[in-house]
């Protein structure tokens, strides 16, 4: 069954606040591999002009696919998780996030697509800090598989 095209710009509530702490940014930077000092030296950050130690790009995923998952919980989308693959991710930072900040991310549906059986759902967040100010946007793009005939 298709995605209801109506959903297009739909918004959802945003989320509570996910404080970024250094060992969760230590520990994301040592599982990507990434050996930038930025990500867990505060010394290395500063050198770079942050106040504190910076997290590698990809890291704001986590906070972001959380926040998708009010779009894809949502039962009147109608979205069959149990057919769904991640098909692309794109970020477009303001600022980096910094250990230290409260993140608050605010989904919403970009575009509802049908392609060979396929639905494609673009879900766009908006990762806004504690006074408000953007930090990051992403842009998650999902495909739920068409079903296989019987």
């Amino acid at each position: 069954m298709a995605l209801d095209q109506s959903f297009v710009g739909r918004s959802y509530p945003p989320t509570d606040p996910y404080e970024v702490g250094r060992e969760k940014i230590r520990e994301f930077a040592e599982a990507v591999g990434d050996p930038n000092p930025a990500y867990t030296d505060q010394e290395a950050a500063k050198a770079l002009g942050h106040a504190e130690v910076i997290a590698p790009p990809t890291f704001v995923f986590a906070i972001t696919f959380k926040a998708a998952g009010l779009v894809i919980q949502d039962p009147q989308l109608g979205l069959d998780y149990s057919r769904v693959v991640h098909g692309d991710q794109k970020f477009a930072y303001t600022r980096p996030v910094r250990a230290g900040d409260r993140l608050t991310v605010t989904s919403t549906i970009e575009a509802v697509k049908s392609m060979a059986g396929n639905d494609i759902l673009d879900i766009r967040g908006e990762v806004h800090d504690e006074a408000g100010d953007h930090v990051v946007t992403a842009w998650t793009k999902l495909v739920a598989r068409a079903a296989e005939e019987a």
